[in-house]
């Protein structure tokens, strides 16, 4: 009976050793932040856009005849007047031929005619024939000398068409592969198409921008918000479907006056230089306008935004020094810094690093916080 109280008083004596002194409250986490303030930012516009060719053109046959060689390369560049194609111009040449002769023959009656009149002349003025006669003889030079003229624009036009025959390059540029082959018959009346050619550099990119999103920047320029001077350039530069930028910049050079009824839009165009033939025709790409500054505009660091299924949302610091989560809509990025188009205000402290660490409601503590405010950045990175 002795032994349970002994038992009974070794256990409290271990439950009493177990028990610690009480847990405090879990340390602040240090992080780094930023505040945000306005600044002047870019005002970014993307936009999809297609690359057109400055120039096209369809070669076309303008006589008819059979093909006899190909002149030149598929897929290479061709200056304007090069050679292209060679129709076989026996024909137009035996056509020719009998055009010159016709023309000969002319002017040999143009000439007679008019000797005609000139035995006529002194005739007419002693009476010895009649004024009647030498009226016809006038009359007989005059249409001798249309017909030989007549002729002779034949003869011209002969020549064109023999020309014709070796068809050459309208403009310079990429030539596209041949439409027909050596033997193929073409069409002067069909007008059958030969090949095409496209003018690589420069080279025009369209893209349209809907017409409610030009009218709010025309409003905001109106008002002070939106920057952009009367004559200044907007500026675009490209992105390629892998993502990869295209390193030259180009300008807006036509903003169209009126708005598609089917879509809504206005239509826009840039052009760029292309000397590295970089930029095909009929290819799609992402086109960024910067189209003037934002005068009240907000932008953070890349690193402190998490981007979701939802959008984007970054930790701010809340009144109590705890992490909360704020959902942002994100802008363009520019300079390692995204343009924030909602979701901040001035005065926000943004946590920039140690992310995967933080929890909302996490307590934290700004270390060496970046007083810089985030817009001044923008550009800078």
């Amino acid at each position: 009976m002795r032994f349970f109280p002994a038992a009974a008083a070794l256990g409290l004596l271990l439950a009493s050793c177990g028990e610690g002194p009480p847990a405090g409250p879990p340390q602040a986490l240090p992080v780094e932040t930023v505040t945000v303030a306005y600044q002047a930012v870019p005002n970014i516009v993307e936009l999809p856009g297609r690359v057109e060719p400055v120039r096209e053109a369809e070669v076309r046959a303008r006589v008819t005849g059979i093909v006899q060689r190909r002149l030149f390369q598929e897929g290479t560049n061709v200056t304007e007047g090069q050679p292209l194609f060679r129709i076989d111009p026996a024909e137009l040449r035996a056509s020719y031929a009998q055009t010159e002769a016709s023309l000969q023959r002319a002017r040999a009656t143009a000439a007679n005619a008019a000797a005609v009149v000139e035995r006529y002349r002194p005739l007419v003025e002693e009476n010895a024939i009649s004024r009647q006669e030498y009226d016809a003889a006038e009359a007989t030079s005059r249409e001798a000398n249309a017909n030989v003229a007549q002729i002779q624009a034949q003869l011209q036009a002969a020549s064109l068409q023999l020309g014709y025959t070796t068809v050459r390059a309208p403009i310079s540029g990429r030539v596209s592969r041949a439409q027909v082959t050596e033997g193929a018959l073409v069409s002067q009346a069909e007008g059958t198409l030969l090949t095409r050619i496209e003018q690589m550099s420069p080279v025009y990119v369209s893209f349209s921008q809907s017409a409610s999103e030009i009218l709010r920047i025309r409003k905001a320029m109106e008002a002070g918000d939106i920057q952009l001077g009367d004559n200044e350039p907007v500026e675009v530069s490209l992105q390629f479907s892998d993502g990869s930028d295209y390193p030259i910049p180009g300008v807006i050079n036509f903003l169209d006056q009126s708005v598609d009824p089917t879509t809504g839009t206005v239509a826009l165009r840039a052009e760029f230089a292309n000397p590295e033939s970089l930029l095909l025709p009929g290819e799609f790409v992402r086109a960024r306008l910067v189209a003037g500054r934002i005068a009240k505009g907000v932008s953070i660091p890349q690193r402190a935004v998490t981007i979701g299924e939802n959008g984007g949302s970054v930790y701010v610091i809340d009144g109590e020094g705890k992490a909360a989560v704020r959902p942002v809509t994100l802008g363009a990025m520019v300079g390692g810094q995204w343009l924030i188009a909602g979701g901040l205000v001035p005065g926000d402290v943004v946590i920039t690093n140690n992310l995967q660490k933080i929890r909302p409601g996490m307590a934290v503590t700004p270390a060496d916080q970046d007083k810089t405010p985030a817009s001044a950045k923008v550009g800078k990175e």
